[in-house]
C-alpha cells in the first residue's frame, strides 16, 4: 500500500501509462490546437458567467427560494464548476499532461467527474421534486427547507466520493493491463461503474417523468394547470439536452471498456466527445432564462442596471416601481390551489 501511494508523486508515471495505452502521443502545440484551446476557454468563461448570473438571481430574490428553483440553482452551481474544471483541464492538457504527477492528474480528471456527478444528482433531485409536487400532491413547507438543503449537501458528498475514488486507490497504477485508453490512469472497471451508475440514475429520472406525465394527463384541470405544464416542459428540456450532450461521451467510455488496448482508434478522439458534452453546461442557463420570464428579467438585471431604470420609470408613471412577489411553494403554485389570478401575480410567475 505504501508503494502504491508513493507512485502518486512520481513524475514519470503519467507518461508510462500514456505510452502504454496510446499508439502515438499527440502533444505538439500546433496553431489549430492553440486556436481550439482558446475557443474552448472562451466558451467555458461564458459557462461560468451564465451560471453565475443564474445563481445570483436565485439567491438574491426570495421569489426563487422554492424547492424547484433551489434545485435549479444547485444544477447551475455544478455547471459553473464544470466550466472551471474544463478550463483547468484545457490548460493542463497537451504537452503539460506528461509533466503531471499522478496526484495532479487525478485532481484534473476527478474535478470533471465530481461536477458531472453533481449534475446527474441535481437532475435526480429535480425529478423527485416534480414527482412529489405533482404525483404525490404534497406541499414543501418551510419546515422542509432543511431537508432540501440536506439533499443538496448529500448529492455533493456522494459526488465527491465518486470523483475521489481513483485518488483513494481505485486506479490502475501498477496494473497497466487494467487501464482505460481514454483516461490512462483510471481503471476500466471504475469507468464502467461510474457510467453504469449515471445511466441507471438517468433511466430512473426518465421513468419518473413518464410517471408524472401520466398523472398530469389523467388529472383534473387544477393539477394540470398551464404553470405546471410549462415548468414540467422546462425541466424535461433540461433533461433531454443533458442526455443528448452526454450520450456520445458515455458511449465512448463504454466502448473504452469493451476494447482491448490500442484496438479502437476512435478512442484517441474522445476529447471531441467531452468537448461536445460541455455544451450542456452552456445551454442550461439559456433554457432557464428563455423559458421563465421572471428569471430572465432577474438574470439580466445586473447587466442592464434594471432596478434603477425600473425605479425611474415607476416615478414617471406615478406608480411604484415593479416589485417581484414572493413565490409560493412549488406544489401549491403549480397545482393552482389558492392562487390569485390578478394580472400582477400572473406576470410575476410566467413560464413562457
Amino acid at each position: 500500500m505504501g508503494s502504491l501511494y508513493s507512485e502518486y508523486l512520481s513524475p514519470n508515471k503519467v507518461q508510462e501509462h500514456y505510452n502504454y495505452t496510446k499508439e502515438t502521443l499527440d502533444i505538439q502545440e500546433t496553431a489549430s490546437r492553440t486556436v481550439a484551446s482558446v475557443v474552448i476557454i472562451i466558451l467555458c468563461c461564458a459557462i461560468v458567467v451564465e451560471n453565475l448570473l443564474v445563481l445570483i438571481a436565485v439567491s438574491r430574490n426570495s421569489k426563487f427560494h422554492s424547492a424547484m428553483y433551489l434545485f435549479l440553482g444547485n444544477l447551475a452551481a455544478s455547471d459553473l464548476l464544470a466550466g472551471v474544471a474544463f478550463i483547468a483541464n484545457t490548460l493542463l492538457s497537451g504537452r503539460v499532461t506528461l509533466g503531471l504527477t499522478p496526484v495532479q492528474w487525478f485532481a484534473r480528471e476527478g474535478s470533471a467527474f465530481i461536477t458531472l456527478s453533481a449534475s446527474v444528482f441535481s437532475l435526480l433531485a429535480i425529478a423527485i421534486e416534480r414527482h412529489v409536487a405533482i404525483a404525490k400532491v404534497k406541499i414543501y413547507g418551510s419546515d422542509k427547507s432543511c431537508r432540501m438543503l440536506l439533499l443538496i449537501a448529500a448529492s455533493w458528498l456522494i459526488s465527491l466520493v465518486l470523483g475521489g475514488l481513483p485518488i483513494l486507490g481505485w486506479n490502475c497504477l501498477g496494473h497497466l493491463e487494467a487501464c482505460s485508453t481514454v483516461l490512462p490512469l483510471y481503471a476500466k472497471h471504475y469507468v464502467l461503474c461510474v457510467v453504469t451508475i449515471f445511466s441507471v440514475i438517468l433511466l430512473a429520472i426518465v421513468a419518473l417523468y413518464v410517471r408524472i406525465y401520466c398523472v398530469v394527463r389523467s388529472s383534473h384541470a387544477d393539477v394540470a394547470g398551464p404553470q405546471t405544464l410549462a415548468l414540467l416542459k422546462t425541466v424535461t428540456i433540461v433533461l433531454g439536452v443533458f442526455i443528448v450532450c452526454w450520450l456520445p461521451a458515455f458511449s465512448i467510455l463504454l466502448l473504452d471498456y469493451a476494447c482491448p488496448v490500442r484496438s479502437c482508434p476512435v478512442l484517441y478522439k474522445a476529447h471531441y466527445f467531452f468537448a461536445f458534452a460541455t455544451l450542456n453546461s452552456l445551454l442550461n442557463p439559456v433554457i432557464y432564462t428563455c423559458r421563465s420570464r421572471d428569471l430572465r428579467r432577474e438574470v439580466l438585471r445586473p447587466l442592464k442596471c434594471w432596478p434603477r431604470a425600473a425605479g425611474v420609470q415607476g416615478h414617471r408613471d406615478g406608480t411604484p416601481g415593479h416589485r417581484l412577489l414572493p413565490l409560493r411553494s412549488s406544489s401549491s403554485l403549480e397545482r393552482g390551489t389558492h392562487v390569485p389570478t390578478s394580472p400582477t401575480f400572473l406576470e410575476s410567475n410566467t413560464m413562457v
